[in-house]
């Protein structure tokens, strides 16, 4: 089943399809973006529905294989395909990976992402009034999910050490909204370990790749 084309359904701008774009290319999976975009005027296609039953994006399809969720998705495609892995062999510290990405999801997401960027960054640009005492509740979170992050972050390159992970490609479309902010870039400058991480995740050909523009 790995030598047919998976399909990934879903929009360029959404942090989850860059996580599961992200973990395709890292595995250099040859793979179509289908696009999908629940944002869209005209509503979401009736046929999405069999894919995703709650109608958000990423979806997966590889032969008979179905998926929706994106850690589903990032993780079967690296344990099905060939290349460098992107899970610890250790289960550790690939516990430590499932607990960053948790933390991620849970904490992180909906702060850095929606209550500051989209508030300071996206509603000006669409001549829409921020909602100054969002962003204000949000710092505080902002700052625990880096200071977090800074200490369960392990000394090298990449979140849990030398080794590009999950992790790593979970975390990087987030903080690319969170520092389109300026208050985001601010706070990033406050921790310099995760300063330095962004560096090298920035620098990545997928990253690049995968980056979307307005």
């Amino acid at each position: 089943m790995a030598a047919e084309r998976p399909r990934l359904f879903g929009a360029a701008y959404s942090v989850y399809v860059r996580i599961a774009r992200l973990t395709l290319i890292e595995k250099d999976v040859d793979h179509e973006l289908v696009p999908v975009d629940i944002f869209s005027a005209d509503g979401i296609p009736d046929w999405y529905a069999a894919l995703h039953p709650f109608n958000k994006i990423p979806a997966f399809e590889h032969g008979s294989l179905q998926l929706f969720e994106t850690a589903a998705i990032a993780r079967y495609v690296d344990e099905a395909f060939p290349g460098p892995a992107l899970q610890p062999d250790d289960a550790r510290e690939r516990a430590v990976m499932n607990q960053i990405i948790g933390l991620l999801d849970a904490y992180a997401y909906r702060t850095l992402v929606w209550d500051i960027y989209v508030e300071r960054v996206s509603k000006p640009r669409d001549r829409a009034v921020s909602d100054e005492a969002r962003i204000a509740a949000a710092l505080p979170r902002a700052r625990t999910c880096l200071e977090t992050l800074a200490t369960l972050k392990r000394p090298g390159p990449w979140l849990l050490g030398d080794r590009l992970s999950l992790a790593d490609l979970h975390a990087a479309p987030m903080f690319a909204y969170f520092i389109e902010a300026p208050e985001g870039r601010d706070m990033l400058g406050e921790f310099p370990v995760l300063a330095t991480w962004w560096g090298n995740i920035g620098a990545r050909h997928s990253f690049k790749k995968t980056a979307f523009k307005d």
